[in-house]
């Protein structure tokens, strides 16, 4: 009944809609008194306890809902607080994160640099010139340790920038025991990480130190002493007056003692081919297996620029190949001795047993040791980039015997480009002492003056050519060269100094088809032509004889002769332009203009500054 009544009241919960806590709450009041009208019409009794326990139920739902109040400032106050708690926990965490990675860095940066320190101790080979000891008396006049010490470092860095070796262009760790290694030891104070370097270097390294004692005898002489680890303490006398000249002797010997191998390659840069023979035979043993190759190279080279055998010359530097299967650069020296025995044949195959066995070109061999293989071909592009390269990494000089910049000139010259030739030659400043370089200078103004029809030029210089070439220094370096003196003798009305140079010029496929040249021009063609035949046989892998026995051909109007001939020197020296520009001629005699339009666009890839070329394209083309 109850039920039925309240439900009565209140009607059914379907037809009201959902009322919100918040209105329930602030008209409790005004519902009671709705509840206990409706309910006085029935019963004033049931109406009182209704009325009586609605303003309890209103008392007890503003109770709740003061409390609701309190507790939602309360409970909004706390979530703010968690909040913060919340960001502030976030900010330490991402704190720690950053300061453990800035910990887990400098770790990372310290473990690096032990490592760094370790590898370095292990394969440190510094030279370390300590400070000299010096009587006070001396120290009056400027002459302290250090003083002393600092003048040995001195020259001790002059020889080691003396020392031009081709080694810098292998993959070796010998190079680098002078290379910025050489420094004056200065005592630090307190623990530093340069202690602790020094302490590993000490402990595991292979430095050389170097100290000594300078001192001054009741007779007014000096004596400098010089002694250090792995070098026997030494002593050098002189007047007080050559002190500068004590110091060399004793870098010189420092040198020497400490690093045989490259003290080796400033003998024979510096010329002193006597003494490089003799101290590359007493080092030999001494050195380590790894070195041994090299030092028999330098023997060789000093034999062979003092003027000996050119054949024991040949042994010595295939005996370096036999200590050292992959010696590229001890190939490279097979084959300039082969070519000045003679034999540029034999030279062109150990080129290509070479190539064999560097697994081709590219290979496991630089670039370098096959130089020789594009002099022989004629690959004249290449060529330059090989000794553009060289002399760009290594301070404009190179590493070669001589300065780069004449060889450079002669290639640019071979190239047709007398601009560049003129160019790199006056810019190019030649040692006194460098023999092979100023005859490549005489060499290459010569070509330059055959280029610009200059022939009383080209003469003089050749003549120059033909006094530095005596020099076996010259002779052991640039094989063939007296074969291009010939043609400029005939050139200049000299027949007679032209034969000269042809009977004494050696088997070079240059001399005998610069002989078949000066035979066609006397007349001859019959003799030419044998001659031409002999340039083939003496080397039947190399273009230069076809080449020249096609121009003659192409003279006498065999064109199809001419052609053949052309095309076998093509295919021997596919990247010489001179080839390719003879053939387009003969094929404009022809007739065959497109061919002859293409030949002369493949010569201007190979040689794109041939002034004759560049013409003679531009007019077929129009």
């Amino acid at each position: 009944m109850t039920e039925g009544l309240l439900g009565g009241v209140l009607g059914g919960e379907e037809d009201n809609p959902e009322i919100e806590a918040p209105q329930a709450l602030a008209g409790a009041e005004a519902f009671a008194a709705a509840v206990a009208a409706r309910l006085s019409g029935n019963d004033p009794g049931v109406a009182l306890k209704t009325e009586a326990f609605l303003d309890k139920q209103a008392q007890l739902l503003e109770v709740q809902r003061k409390h609701l109040e309190e507790e939602h400032a309360a409970r909004l106050h706390y979530l703010r607080g968690q909040a913060r708690e919340v960001d502030i926990r976030r900010f330490g965490l991402r704190l720690r994160l950053g300061f453990q990675l800035v910990m887990a860095l400098i770790a990372i940066f310290i473990g690096v640099g032990i490592v760094v320190m370790l590898h370095d101790a292990f394969t440190s080979r510094s030279v370390i010139v300590e400070p000299f000891d010096a009587p006070p008396a001396l120290a009056a006049r400027g002459l302290t340790g250090k003083v002393v010490a600092s003048g040995l470092l001195d020259e001790l860095s002059r020889l080691q920038s003396a020392t031009r070796s081709s080694r810098s262009l292998l993959k070796r760790d010998l190079t680098n025991a002078w290379a910025n290694q050489v420094t004056l030891s200065i005592p630090e104070t307190g623990l530093s990480l340069g202690e602790i370097s020094r302490v590993l270097k000490g402990r595991f390294g292979h430095d050389v130190h170097i100290d000594g004692d300078l001192i001054e005898t009741p007779a007014g002489a000096f004596i400098l002493t010089v002694r250090g680890s792995g070098v026997a303490p030494k002593s050098f006398t002189g007047p007080v007056t050559a002190l500068n000249a004590l110091t060399t002797a004793a870098a010189e010997y420092i040198y020497a003692q400490s690093e045989p191998l490259q003290w080796s390659f400033f003998l024979v840069n510096t010329g002193r081919y006597e003494e490089a023979i003799d101290f590359c035979q007493q080092a030999f043993d001494r050195i380590g297996p790894s070195d041994r190759p090299y030092l028999v190279e330098n023997w060789a080279v000093a034999l062979g620029s003092s003027g000996g055998s050119p054949r024991d010359v040949l042994a010595l530097d295939r005996a370096a190949i036999k200590l050292k299967p992959d010696f590229w650069s001890g190939y490279a020296n097979v084959i300039v001795d082969l070519r000045v025995l003679g034999d540029e044949e034999s030279a062109w195959r150990m080129d290509q047993l070479l190539r064999k066995e560097a697994g081709g070109r590219p290979g496991r061999a630089t670039e370098a040791p096959f130089s020789q293989e594009d002099w022989l071909a004629w690959n004249l592009p290449a060529l330059l980039e090989i000794r553009r390269a060289n002399a760009d990494l290594n301070g404009g000089g190179g590493t070669f015997l001589s300065n780069a910049g004449p060889i450079i000139a002669e290639i640019e010259i071979l190239l047709h480009d007398p601009e560049s030739a003129e160019l790199r030659i006056q810019t190019t400043r030649i040692d006194p002492k460098d023999v092979l370089g100023a005859e490549t200078v005489h060499f290459v103004r010569s070509l330059m003056a055959t280029e610009a029809g200059d022939v009383v030029r080209a003469e003089t210089e050749m003549q120059a050519v033909a006094t530095a070439y005596t020099d076996p220094a010259v002779s052991i370096d640039r094989p063939g060269d007296p074969c291009w003196i010939a043609p400029a003798e005939e050139a200049a009305g000299h027949p007679d100094k032209a034969d000269a140079v042809l009977k004494t010029a050696g088997t070079y496929v240059d001399c005998y088809r610069f002989h078949g040249d000066i035979l066609d021009s006397r007349g001859d063609w019959q003799g030419a032509q044998e001659w031409y035949a002999k340039s083939v046989e003496l080397a039947p892998d190399l273009p230069a004889g076809y080449f020249s026995w096609g121009i003659a051909l192409a003279k006498h109007g065999d064109l199809a002769g001419a052609e053949a001939k052309l095309n076998i020197a093509n295919q021997r020296g596919p990247h010489w332009a001179d080839p390719l520009k003879a053939w387009g001629d003969v094929l404009v005699k022809q007739g065959k203009i497109k061919d002859a339009l293409s030949k002369y666009e493949e010569a201007l890839k190979y040689a794109p500054h041939w002034k004759q070329l560049q013409e003679a394209r531009e007019a077929l083309a129009k």
